[in-house]
Formats: C-alpha cells, sequence, structure tokens
C-alpha cells in the first residue's frame, strides 16, 4: 500500500468553458461584466480593464502589455498563451482560472485572492503575491525567476517540475506548501517556512541557510 501524503494536495473543479460564443474586445470595459466569450488573437495592451467582472471566458493567443485589471474579478477563466511583459492585477480575485503556455515579465498580483488557479507551462519574470490569500493553487512545468510571497497566506498551494531562482517567504502563512517539486535557488525568509513541505534533498541543501539563522557555526 503506498504511503499516504502528510500534505493536502490542491483541489480542482473542470472549467465550465462550453458554447463559447465569439467576444468583441472592443466591447470590453472596466468596471463592466462579459460571460461566456472566447476571444482569440486580440490586443489588449495599455488598456484600463480595472474592475472588470469576466466569467466563463477563454483567451487564446492574448497580447495584454501593461493592461490594467486592477481589482478585476475572473471566474471559470483560461488565459492560453498569453503574452504580457507588464501585466498589473492587483487585489483581483481569480476563482477557477487556468494559466497554459503563458509568458509574464512583471506580473502584478499582490493582495489578490486566489482559489482554484492553475499555471502550466508557463514562464514567469517577476509574480508578485505579497498579501495574497491563496487556496488550491497549482504551478506545473514553469520557470519563475522569482516569486515574492511576502504577508501571503497560501494553502494547498503546490509545484511540479518548477523552478524558481528566488523565492521570498518573509513573514509569510503557509499549510500544505509542497515544495517538492521544485529546483530552487535562492530562498528569503527561511524562518517562515513553517507549513512547508520539504524532501530530504532539499532539507539537506537549505541546511546552511538554517545554521545562520540559528546562529549554529559549521566547522568540519
Amino acid at each position: 500500500m503506498a504511503k499516504k501524503s502528510l500534505t493536502a494536495a490542491p483541489r480542482f473543479d473542470q472549467l465550465a468553458l462550453t458554447n463559447l460564443s465569439i467576444g468583441d474586445p472592443d466591447a470590453l470595459e472596466a468596471h463592466e461584466s462579459s460571460s461566456g466569450e472566447r476571444f482569440e488573437g486580440v490586443d489588449l495592451s495599455e488598456r484600463d480593464l480595472s474592475g472588470i467582472s469576466l466569467s466563463e471566458t477563454e483567451f487564446v493567443d492574448l497580447e495584454a502589455n501593461e493592461v490594467v485589471f486592477r481589482s478585476a474579478d475572473f471566474v471559470d477563466t483560461r488565459f492560453e498563451k498569453l503574452n504580457a511583459p507588464i501585466f498589473a492585477a492587483p487585489r483581483t480575485s481569480l476563482r477557477d482560472v487556468s494559466f497554459e503556455g503563458s509568458r509574464l515579465g512583471s506580473a502584478e498580483f499582490y493582495e489578490t485572492r486566489w482559489s482554484s488557479v492553475r499555471f502550466s507551462h508557463c514562464r514567469i519574470g517577476y509574480l508578485n503575491l505579497r498579501g495574497a490569500h491563496l487556496e488550491d493553487v497549482l504551478f506545473t512545468d514553469c520557470l519563475i525567476d522569482e516569486l515574492d510571497l511576502g504577508a501571503a497566506t497560501a494553502n494547498r498551494v503546490s509545484f511540479e517540475s518548477t523552478q524558481i531562482n528566488n523565492l521570498d517567504l518573509t513573514r509569510s502563512t503557509l499549510t500544505n506548501f509542497d515544495l517538492r517539486g521544485v529546483e530552487l535557488r535562492q530562498l528569503g525568509g527561511v524562518e517562515h517556512l513553517k507549513g512547508a513541505t520539504l524532501n530530504s534533498y532539499q532539507l539537506a541543501e537549505l541546511a546552511p541557510l538554517f545554521a545562520r539563522k540559528l546562529g549554529i557555526v559549521i566547522d568540519d
């Protein structure tokens, strides 16, 4: 019998994206609502779509450089091949959202609320999740240069075959935070790892950081 994991995995429902109509990107407006539409090969760069509410929506091959989604609401939304050197979406709410095969340079998601969010085959420069509340989040086959989780709260967050060059956990609160699938280069806020799951190899790699934090002198 396989050993039961002590770390709870993220939980997801299938995205409800059927019978979508072709959407008009020019009809998307700040603080308005859109539902049941598919957008392909569109450019929303430099648009201010603050406060927009999108549900049952699919974006394929989307250019979104310097688009502003501040305080927007995304439900049952899928992004495929999103390209955004600068992506401003602070204080947004994401529920049942998927990002696939996308490239984000600076992604500002601070003070957001994520529930059932998945990233797969994505390249991200700087992912700012400071002060965010995350539940049921999965990163698969992603490369993240810098992931900032300062003061974030995270439960059932997992990484699979993902590289993070710099992870900052300063003042974060973690539960079921599974790092076993991460190739980690640098870690800030090591004292806030409580609630994270590591494998034995990662623990050995991080031992010098733990020693420095605890004031332990290692002298062979």
